[in-house]
């Protein structure tokens, strides 16, 4: 994975409030951080580590050469993928496994298969 602080990120350290306790981290792509796209997809996997949130989000248009580039994907607290679209916050105490995908057009998502 690709070092955060050498991205420029949509978002500024001072514009990110505390929408969500702590949860630990989370996998988050270039689409949402960088580019401001929102969360389109995101799923939930039992996390190997303490820290480790189990979560997952993605812009929802990355193909898999994108996501197979570590450059093009960091890890994040999930407060901060929360202030970049504070649409997820509803679902972030879904246990894992779980996935979700933004119906287009409006601000709900719906449970996929993974």
């Amino acid at each position: 994975m690709s070092n955060p602080l050498q991205k420029k990120f949509k978002l500024r350290a001072d514009q990110i409030r505390n929408l969500v306790g702590p949860m630990g981290g989370a996998l988050a792509t270039d689409r949402i951080t960088v580019d401001g796209m929102p969360v389109g997809y995101m799923y939930r996997e039992t996390p190997d580590r303490p820290e480790d949130s189990g979560w997952r989000f993605f812009s929802g248009d990355e193909d898999q050469a994108y996501v197979d580039d570590a450059a093009n994907t960091s890890i994040y607290a999930v407060n901060t993928i929360a202030n970049y679209d504070p649409d997820i916050i509803g679902f972030l105490e879904t246990p894992a496994p779980c996935a979700f995908e933004k119906i287009q057009g409006t601000h709900d998502y719906q449970e996929v298969e993974q």
